[in-house]
């Protein structure tokens, strides 16, 4: 299964896993590049350079295959712009596949010289983005391929909140670099979807939580097997305006208190403690999912089994091609 996402990572499948807080670790990464589609391993995680580097070599311990590392580009309490700025040199010294941006576009807030500096190292640099705007921007100034993400999707979505299904050939047609679909993707049916649209393959999030081989509470999987499409909210809407984005995040009694203060225009005093990320390290350690804001997107409404990721990845691809076969049988035989 070629596309231009495979060859841009050289990988054997155009599946990703995104970038995930406290859960996209060396283990999940190599575990899923080992399948033959691209791990990831979530720079946030690491409070240091030097943490980053001893992660990524622990990667490379465990697979030979190429693997991401998720930047988020966002004001942080805690992950200064000086920091990621290391995370970004980081990367493009040890040579990853890619680095996958998730906020705003590397050229500002970075700076000018990250972009070229990964092309000098052979490291793709790719923007995930929720409007078409922001795709064209980002082939402008460089980046090698971006991640069309549909309002499905969990953690911060775009507040045009545009599905992918519309998004992603809206951003095909707009953009000549490779589009990759993010947001709903959870089996080898929505992967055949991508690939008819003109996309070159997709980002998984929420499904790799529900692996084996991520290191979760058995309270979490249980959860993920139990919860529906409508077991999600969109949150945060008025904080994260400034940025156009908003939060997508399981309904618990966690996200009932967020709605409560924005209900009542509370300020950001009382939301800050609220995103932070060590609760949400807590609830996946601890299992107690009530506790914390829980980023899951719609997808899970999907999901019915806890695999290892390589019966995943394995099972997916197989779907895929049998659903763009039976799919073309079907509408040749009327």
């Amino acid at each position: 299964m070629k596309t231009r996402m495979t060859e841009l990572y050289g990988t054997e499948y155009p599946i990703q896993c995104g970038g995930m807080m406290w859960l996209a670790t060396p283990e999940l990464a190599a575990a899923v590049s080992n399948a033959g589609a691209l791990g990831n391993v979530t720079s946030g995680i690491y409070n240091s350079a030097d943490e980053l580097r001893a992660a990524l070599d622990r990667t490379r311990e465990l697979t030979s295959k190429p693997f991401a590392v998720n930047i988020t580009t966002m004001p942080s309490i805690r992950l200064s712009v000086e920091l990621l700025q290391q995370y970004f040199k980081v990367c493009c010294e040890k040579k990853v596949a890619a680095i996958e941006i998730a906020g705003a576009p590397v050229n500002t807030f970075l700076g000018p010289e990250y972009i070229p500096m990964a092309k000098e190292a052979g490291v793709k640099v790719v923007h995930k983005v929720g409007a078409v705007k922001h795709a064209a921007h980002a082939q402008k100034v460089g980046y090698d391929a971006v991640i069309a993400c549909g309002f499905e999707e969990a953690g911060f979505p775009h507040q045009d909140n545009v599905g992918v299904m519309v998004l992603l050939p809206k951003i095909v047609e707009s953009v000549d670099i490779p589009v990759i679909a993010a947001g709903g993707m959870v089996d080898g049916k929505t992967l055949a979807a991508v690939l008819a649209l003109g996309g070159e393959g997709m980002m998984m999030a929420s499904r790799f939580v529900a692996t084996k081989e991520c290191k979760v509470h058995p309270n979490v999987h249980k959860l993920l097997l139990e919860k529906t499409e409508k077991d999600t909210s969109l949150q945060l809407r008025g904080f994260l305006a400034q940025w156009g984005l908003q939060v997508r995040a399981l309904r618990n009694e966690f996200s009932r208190k967020v709605e409560e203060i924005e209900a009542r225009g509370g300020g950001p005093e009382e939301y800050i403690p609220l995103m932070s990320a060590e609760l949400a390290k807590k609830a996946w350690e601890e299992g107690e999912c009530d506790e914390a804001m829980l980023t899951f997107g719609q997808s899970i409404g999907r999901i019915y089994d806890i695999p290892t990721v390589a019966e995943l990845v394995d099972r997916i691809v197989n779907q895929a091609e049998e659903a763009l076969r039976t799919s073309l049988e079907r509408v040749h035989s009327r």
